[in-house]
């Protein structure tokens, strides 16, 4: 297998709480390879957003190392886009400039951002909405904006952490087979965090369970189930078979 795009080594991280230290994470150590689709599921505390954020280079780490594409992660990784559980979008922007706000901020060059900003937006069944204004906008429409804008500037790498929670259960399946088809279509590495087992195993092709705090990898699990995925693949008996795994090893690790 090619070396992998993220490597996480002996990963800890360590707060202060009211002058006592608090282990959010353990000894994490796992593999990204390029263009695959990895989940990090676990129980609510268990430092899945902590995780991600060190390996944006959005935090430090209080112990072991992170790499992206070879190298150690000491700041904020500009080959990484981020999406985050709210779009996050600026309501006095239009759709369009929301999408275009990285391109401001890193000085690129205009034109041939804004064709990707146009060709993005129309990939997310967004096309005629550029004018629009945050406010006039489902959560859904609002999160597809928040994707666009963080795949403007064509990051290698995109990291999602629980982008859909706030949404309702429909609109969370909706999005999610939204997600599927624009990863399939730009075949980026997505990390992808979810409190959610069911939606880890619809997306990933592999599923990272964390233990309950101090968050530890309880198992990496490889999931073999066929793509394109459809509603259809979560009728599957493997689909069952995979939920009940992972389920299993988030609890025997709660009760001991």
């Amino acid at each position: 297998m090619p070396d992998p795009i993220i490597t996480l080594r002996d990963l800890s991280k360590i707060f202060t709480l009211d002058g006592q230290p608090l282990a959010a994470l353990s000894g994490v150590s796992f593999d990204v390879h390029h263009k695959e689709f990895v989940s990090i599921v676990g129980r609510s505390g268990c430092g899945k957003s902590t995780l991600v954020n060190i390996v944006a280079g959005l935090l430090p780490a209080s112990a072991g190392e992170v790499r992206v594409q070879g190298r150690a992660v000491t700041e904020p990784v500009e080959s990484i886009g981020m999406v985050f559980q709210s779009p996050v979008l600026l309501p006095w922007r239009s759709v369009l400039h929301n999408v275009l706000l990285p391109v401001e901020i890193l000085d690129l060059p205009r034109e041939p951002a804004l064709r990707a900003a146009h060709d993005l937006l129309a990939l997310a069944g967004l096309a005629g909405f550029e004018r629009a204004y945050p406010h006039t906008l489902s959560g859904g429409m609002q999160q597809r904006v928040a994707i666009c804008r963080a795949l403007v500037v064509d990051p290698p790498i995109l990291i999602m952490d629980e982008p859909f929670g706030a949404l309702d259960a429909m609109t969370r399946e909706e999005m999610g087979l939204e997600l599927l088809r624009i990863w399939q279509e730009r075949r980026k590495t997505v990390v992808f965090v979810t409190h959610s087992i069911s939606e880890a195993i619809f997306l990933s092709d592999r599923v990272v369970v964390m233990t309950p705090r101090p968050g530890r990898v309880a198992e990496v699990l490889a999931i073999d189930l066929p793509r394109p995925r459809t509603m259809a693949t979560r009728a599957l008996p493997r689909f069952g078979e995979y939920e009940g795994r992972v389920r299993e090893r988030i609890f025997e690790h709660e009760h001991g």
